[in-house]
């Protein structure tokens, strides 16, 4: 791996995530910085992870390759226009993970000849089993595009997406969707429950066979309805299961639940964002 300097803005879960695979994977803690508005963040990563922190994000950014902007969409622009000046005569690589904010609002920010990567990660990077999409404007090299991947395979899967516009879509699918997987858990294990199944049981049992069933598509060359024809035997107890999913309309349920968090995703990106 070509050792690079990398600075963080924003040490929250995610970063903290994105710092700890890094270091796992043998990146020198020396070279990486971070900066934060909470003290107790950067101690924490100091603690733990052996790395360079500071308040200052000019001074974090000042000697980086590569920088990792890790807040929120509402503090995106902010950030952006205070490191500005400190980028412009460098050829750092600038990564952003907030929702919705497009590639033209921060090259209006930073410049048209950044060379800008746009990356939605989600929570399961906190385990390293995340699921990253990313894509690089024009300005981006392959060296770059290199280590990119590296930063955000430290903690998962990685793809690159081709068109912008399908980002949003990457947000409500994969950025957002963990949280959808929990509902549907919670409600199994809440049916199980009212059934008569022991509460620890039931989460247990939840818990275990979701991630079984993750794993078995991951591991699997089928595709998800052949995996799905396997376990219903016809007259069987999942046949009748899934015919009460149907029923209750469940793909048009998740088509709405893609769609709403896809189009929050753009209303983000009006919000925060410049058109």
């Amino acid at each position: 791996m070509n050792i690079q300097k990398i600075a963080f803005i924003g040490a929250g879960n995610m970063a903290s995530a994105l710092i700890g695979g890094l270091i796992t994977d043998g990146f020198p803690a020396k070279n990486i910085w971070a900066s934060d508005v909470n003290d107790q963040h950067l101690t924490l990563l100091e603690e733990q992870c052996g790395i360079n922190t500071s308040c200052d994000n000019k001074a974090v950014v000042s000697n980086a390759d590569v920088v990792v902007l890790c807040v929120k969409p509402q503090a995106m622009k902010s950030v952006c226009e205070e490191i500005s000046a400190t980028l412009a005569d460098k050829s750092a690589l600038l990564i952003s993970i907030a929702a919705g904010i497009k590639v033209e609002s921060l090259t209006n920010w930073l410049g048209d000849k950044t060379a800008l990567v746009r990356a939605m990660p989600n929570t399961p990077a906190l385990i390293k089993a995340g699921a990253a999409g990313m894509f690089a404007n024009e300005n981006v090299s392959q060296a770059q595009k290199d280590m990119a991947e590296t930063i955000m395979r430290a903690v998962g899967v990685v793809l690159w997406i081709q068109y912008e516009e399908h980002m949003d879509l990457v947000t409500a699918l994969s950025g957002s969707g963990p949280a959808y997987f929990f509902k549907v858990m919670e409600a199994m294990e809440k049916a199980a429950c009212e059934l008569g199944l022991p509460p620890e049981a039931a989460h247990v049992l939840t818990v275990q066979t979701a991630m079984g069933a993750a794993k078995l598509a991951l591991e699997s060359d089928g595709t998800l309805a052949t995996l799905r024809e396997k376990v219903t035997s016809p007259g069987g107890t999942t046949e009748k299961g899934l015919a009460a999913m149907q029923q209750a309309n469940i793909e048009p349920m998740f088509y709405q639940t893609i769609k709403a968090a896809s189009e929050r995703a753009a209303e983000l990106a009006k919000d925060y964002g410049e058109n």
